[in-house]
């Protein structure tokens, strides 16, 4: 009898160990959470794809594949020597945002000049996607010099002028919807690096100052000069559809209008797979990119969108506590960062299917169709699990 207990002991000893291996060197929580919502996705480009041609299931899961790889190869790498790289994340970061329009890369993507074929594979890349790691990195690198407190106002805009450097640079490369993106992540690694709260809102009401200022002027302009002198009338008109969708008078106003008929029709369990009548009869505009959360809460109601999004609070939440184990702040930030870029992208998606943010083009993490969109996704888990694997032993 004690000859048997005494190997049922080893056994259990070497199982918790084996579980313990696997819990420092990978976030469980993490991993289970991204692959659920990879799955998802996959479910709902899949049903897409039965009536929409342009949503290939084949391209979405090579998107997964790649992905995948570089998640991998991220995760077994120790990042934290590019905290003291800035200049050159700088210096590659608008490299990248400009890429586009290197003779020879460009590729027009549906009127947009943002995306390049990569030569020799014929592979379409949207380069902005990077760009928005690379921001994460270089604001990460400068926000951990000040080791959790920003003691001067000139240090604070300092950061602040440093952001608005790729932030502008993805503005007038043409995608302001991207530019959002990197802002909001760089607006949570600033706050994150310790500014007095009194900086920051002062910040806020100087912006919304300038916004109303840039509106005020682009009016003024435009009745002097034409229209896109400041604002394209494109950008203008979904402002104006997020202010009175009922009197706006343009295609997005429509797509708005499809997309709540959309989500209400879901009621609370769906209509089920396939028979999404707004996606499927071609009623709802780009049902498997921007508009993807509308097809999914009409095929899986009230239920499926919780499920959405409960699986991104868990993956937020997780990434908040590896971010809390770090063992140095450029860590904590860069996690920061990758969670400010993900809550804002679920915002506006979400927001603008349902009315309450004006439409962009920000695709839905892990599940809108995009091969760029999603091996990026799947980097920035892999960055969050080389930050686990790097940790301090003693957390």
């Amino acid at each position: 009898m004690s000859s048997n207990a005494s190997s049922l002991k080893r056994v259990n000893k070497q199982r918790s160990s084996v579980r313990g291996g696997i819990s420092q060197q990978v976030n469980v929580t993490v991993l289970l959470a991204t692959a659920a919502l990879i799955a998802y996705g996959s479910l709902i480009i899949w049903t897409a794809s039965l009536s929409i041609a342009e949503a290939s299931f084949p391209r979405h899961l090579l998107g997964i594949g790649l992905g995948l790889v570089l998640a991998v190869l991220l995760a077994r790498t120790d990042l934290r020597g590019l905290a003291g790289m800035s200049t050159v994340l700088l210096a590659i970061d608008i490299l990248v945002i400009f890429s586009p329009y290197i003779p020879g890369l460009s590729y027009n993507a549906k009127g947009m000049t943002g995306w390049m074929k990569l030569p020799g594979i014929g592979l379409t890349f949207q380069p902005v996607e990077l760009a928005k790691i690379i921001t994460a990195f270089f604001m990460a690198g400068l926000g951990a010099q000040y080791n959790g407190r920003i003691d001067s106002v000139r240090e604070y805009a300092k950061l602040c002028g440093m952001l608005a450097i790729p932030f502008c640079s993805v503005v007038l490369a043409g995608d302001l919807g991207s530019g959002l993106v990197v802002f909001m992540g760089g607006v949570v690694i600033i706050c994150m690096s310790g500014p007095r709260k009194e900086w920051v809102l002062a910040t806020i009401a100087m912006l919304i100052g300038l916004v109303s200022l840039l509106l005020a002027a682009d009016s003024v302009l435009d009745g002097l000069l034409g229209h896109d002198v400041l604002i394209k009338q494109y950008q203008m008109n979904r402002l104006l559809v997020f202010i009175d969708p009922e009197n706006a008078n343009s295609d997005d106003a429509y797509n708005l209008m499809q997309s709540l008929i959309a989500v209400g029709s879901g009621g609370f369990f769906g209509k089920g797979i396939g028979h999404a009548t707004q996606s499927g009869s071609g009623f709802l505009p780009e049902a498997h990119t921007d508009f993807v959360f509308a097809l999914l809460s009409e095929t899986f109601g009230f239920l499926g969108a919780f499920l959405l999004i409960a699986l991104y609070a868990v993956l937020i939440l997780a990434t908040i506590r590896v971010a809390y184990k770090a063992d140095s702040p450029f860590q904590r930030l860069v996690c920061a960062g990758i969670v400010g870029m993900w809550t804002f992208q679920i915002f506006e998606n979400i927001g603008m299917c349902i009315g309450l943010m004006p439409i962009t083009g920000i695709p839905l993490p892990f599940i809108s169709f995009g091969s760029s969109s999603m091996m990026m996704q799947c980097a920035t888990v892999g960055i969050v699990q080389s930050v686990w694997r790097h940790r301090a032993k003693s957390s």
